[in-house]
């Protein structure tokens, strides 16, 4: 299993926080709330793509709605390999933090 950058893990991460309504506009509006930056739709998007084609994702097409012209929403769910990703990926940065938080207490 590769390791996920930072930015998948965010948009994976959001996408189990938003549910049914994990798609494309509302996983960049939730990250842009939380992180504080501005994000385009690219920087969502191409990540998004990555992630269903590598199987972490999957994807559904919403029903259409007068808001969005008529427009269907992709709504994503993670899969159990996206699932176990995240799993690794928490891990990995659980030992990291451990052992820089153990490291810098030692050094006051």
């Amino acid at each position: 299993m590769k390791s996920l950058s930072k930015r998948e893990e965010e948009i994976l991460l959001a996408i189990g926080c938003l549910g049914k309504n994990a798609y494309l506009v509302a996983i960049r509006k939730h990250l842009q709330k939380i992180t504080g930056n501005e994000l385009s739709i690219g920087a969502v998007h191409i990540p998004l793509q990555r992630l269903e084609k590598a199987g972490y994702l999957n994807s559904i097409m919403g029903d259409a709605s007068a808001v969005r012209g008529g427009r269907r929403k992709k709504i994503y769910t993670i899969t159990y390999i996206g699932l176990e990703a995240l799993r690794a990926n928490r891990k990995v940065y659980d030992v990291l933090w451990s052992e820089f938080l153990e490291e810098t207490s030692t050094k006051r």
